[in-house]
């Protein structure tokens, strides 16, 4: 759980009115789906807002072995005796808070049985060990995401799933504003950010390229940081940008090409 004061409000660059519709959702008591490819923004977003309203974080990062269990909680056996430990989703039900599911299809199909309640007018867990059901109060928000490019048959959100939410789609920003975001996260001055940002749009415009997904702010971020550490251009975007996108060699010397092309 991460619990932010007003002073320590993570920075965010808004590309619309995400803001305004965070809000929204906070205060009537909405679930929020967050669908965007990796590293746009999403979850720097949710810490924001959470910082923003004053509210604990419980962030999940899903993946396949991620089970109902995980989010509700479970019993555990501590000093010679059993007692029940809350898991992160109870956690911010009983406190109040902004439970944020990272990449929630990637978890198993018995988590979204246990989201259904909290995302229609019951708003409420059923903890099945326990016998408890709790409602949840008015400060509690549930956030998903999702990257609808990185799907496959079998990790599909279902209709069924996907109406009970608000939805915002992100994707990365534009170049001016990418441009201020990675000057202000990795110190380095614009001038020698722009060639950076400039490579990404040719890159994220690559077609017939075997690339699962463009290259990331994140990880413009990454070289950036390198950069202004001392490390060289070329050593930088290296490794935080070639070898991050792809293991095959042809990919790889496409992508060198590029960037001689950027910074020759």
């Amino acid at each position: 759980m991460r619990d932010f004061t007003t002073m320590d409000v993570p920075h965010y660059a808004p590309s619309g009115r995400e803001c305004d519709l965070f809000e929204m959702a906070y205060s009537n008591g909405l679930p929020l789906l967050l669908k965007g490819p990796t590293g746009c923004g999403k979850t720097r977003f949710v810490e924001h807002m959470a910082a923003k309203l004053g509210r604990p974080l419980f962030t999940v990062a899903c993946h396949d072995d991620l089970s109902a269990a995980d989010l509700i909680g479970r019993y555990l056996l501590k000093g010679g005796e059993t007692i029940w430990v809350d898991g992160p989703l109870t956690r911010a039900v009983r406190e109040g808070g902004i439970c944020y599911l990272d990449e929630v299809i990637e978890a198993r199909k018995d988590v979204t049985v246990v989201l259904h309640p909290l995302t229609d007018n019951r708003r409420s867990l059923m903890i099945d060990r326990t016998g408890e059901t709790l409602t949840a109060p008015a400060d509690f928000m549930l956030v998903a995401s999702y990257n609808p490019g990185y799907q496959n048959v079998l990790k599909r959100m279902k209709p069924s799933t996907r109406q009970r939410f608000l939805s915002i789609t992100f994707d990365f920003p534009k170049p001016d504003l990418e441009l201020a975001v990675v000057v202000h996260e990795s110190g380095l001055d614009a001038g020698r950010v722009a060639p950076l940002v400039r490579l990404a749009g040719h890159i994220r415009a690559l077609s017939g390229m075997d690339l699962e997904e463009g290259v990331s702010t994140r990880l413009l971020i990454y070289a950036a940081t390198l950069m202004a550490g001392g490390m060289g251009v070329i050593q930088a975007v290296e490794a935080a940008i070639i070898e991050p996108l792809s293991d095959d060699a042809d990919i790889q010397s496409a992508l060198r090409d590029l960037v001689a092309t950027v910074y020759g």
